[in-house]
């Protein structure tokens, strides 16, 4: 089951992560907590890993309106955005699949909180992608 939207681009990990955080903000979304998983397991257990980050994204206003219609819908926030170094050194960015995500509550009142999430995602998939190769943008 695919349950992530994503791009795959050329570029400095680091720069990457850059474009991708204002990517997000120029989508409506703020991102309330980035997670340097190479760094966490390096110090929680002494483990190599490749450069991998999560960036916990959050649009307020669709949140709020999730969580009005869907109270536990908390336990799926935020909707977190991944960044990590292939094994070939290019960087994938992906996405939850909004989709697959809101699926999981059965609750057609979600239906226009999905299409806007995943529209929102298309875009910032999009922005990096151009911003590391233009020719891309079609």
């Amino acid at each position: 089951m695919e349950y992530t939207i994503q791009t795959s681009v050329t570029g400095e990990f680091d720069d990457v992560v850059k474009a991708t955080n204002a990517a997000l903000t120029d989508g409506g979304f703020g991102v309330l907590c980035d997670i340097d998983i190479q760094a966490t397991l390096k110090e929680k257990l002494g483990e190599e890993f490749r450069q991998y980050r999560i960036l916990g994204a959050c649009n307020p206003p669709l949140a709020y309106e999730g969580l009005t219609e869907e109270i536990e819908l908390g336990a799926l926030l935020p909707c977190n955005v991944i960044v990590y170094e292939t094994d070939d050194g290019d960087i994938v960015v992906s996405a939850v699949d909004p989709e697959q995500l809101v699926g999981i509550a059965d609750n057609d009142a979600l239906d226009s909180i999905e299409t806007e999430v995943t529209e929102r995602f298309d875009r910032v998939l999009a922005a990096v992608r151009n911003e590391f190769d233009p020719a891309s943008e079609a």
